[in-house]
């Protein structure tokens, strides 16, 4: 079966955030059919396809073996980054895990972070804090896309190191990219968080204690916020 017939829309869209000609590190690989899409495409030369658990390992091997890329494609049982040394790969891509623990990943071993050439990253929670914390390393988001699939959505971005321009808590929260380029998932994704922030606050409004009145507070700035934004 044609690799593009088994990678998801969302994880395409994850492989055209690399840069063609760079060693690629699959962390989380899974089935490794990222790794063989990005090696079968042209877009990396090779790629170490790398999971924690033992179950993945062993499709991602029978699937490289599968698609004739055992020459190119190493795979290899990792907790994050720890079996990956400084300097074995440009790109660092992860995948489908949350931002806290990505997070995690690259910072434990910073050396094998600050290496890499770019850091691409499709995180399904903590969005915010992620990209907070790239900055922090000295790492800037250069570029931002975004997808629905199966009706959630999700956000993916390249980053790179360089001077780290100052950003604003609006951008930290939704993209300085996609606040700029507004594509119209963006947009979309919006409107269903107004929505979502709206019957929260329908709900709350009969209630009074304390703590319920500085929720709703709270809500209101954010809806008036989403307000502005579209």
């Amino acid at each position: 079966m044609k690799i593009e017939q088994v990678l998801s829309e969302r994880l395409q869209a994850v492989t055209e955030l690399v840069t063609k000609g760079n060693r690629v590190a699959d962390i989380g690989c899974d089935h490794a059919y990222t790794s063989i899409y990005l090696v079968e495409k042209g877009i990396a030369p090779c790629a170490i396809a790398m999971d924690i658990n033992a179950g993945p390992i062993e499709r991602a091997k029978e699937n490289v073996l599968l698609y004739g890329l055992a020459d190119k494609i190493a795979v290899r049982r990792s907790d994050g980054v720890k079996e990956l040394d400084a300097g074995e790969a440009d790109t660092l891509l992860i995948t489908g895990m949350g931002g806290l623990l990505m997070k995690k990943i690259l910072s434990d071993k910073p050396e094998v972070t600050n290496a890499a050439k770019e850091l691409v990253l499709q995180p399904q929670s903590e969005v915010e804090e992620l990209r907070r914390f790239l900055h922090s390393i000295g790492f800037v988001i250069t570029e931002e896309q975004m997808r629905k699939e199966e009706g959630k959505f999700y956000v993916m971005f390249r980053a790179e190191q360089k001077e780290v321009s100052v950003w604003t808590d609006l951008e930290y929260r939704y993209g300085a990219y996609l606040l700029k380029e507004r594509p119209a998932v963006f947009l979309e994704y919006i409107a269903w968080e107004l929505q979502q922030k709206e019957q929260i606050l329908a709900n709350l409004e009969q209630i009074e204690t304390e703590k319920a009145m500085v929720r709703k507070e709270q809500l209101r700035r954010e809806i008036e916020e989403l307000q502005q934004l579209l």
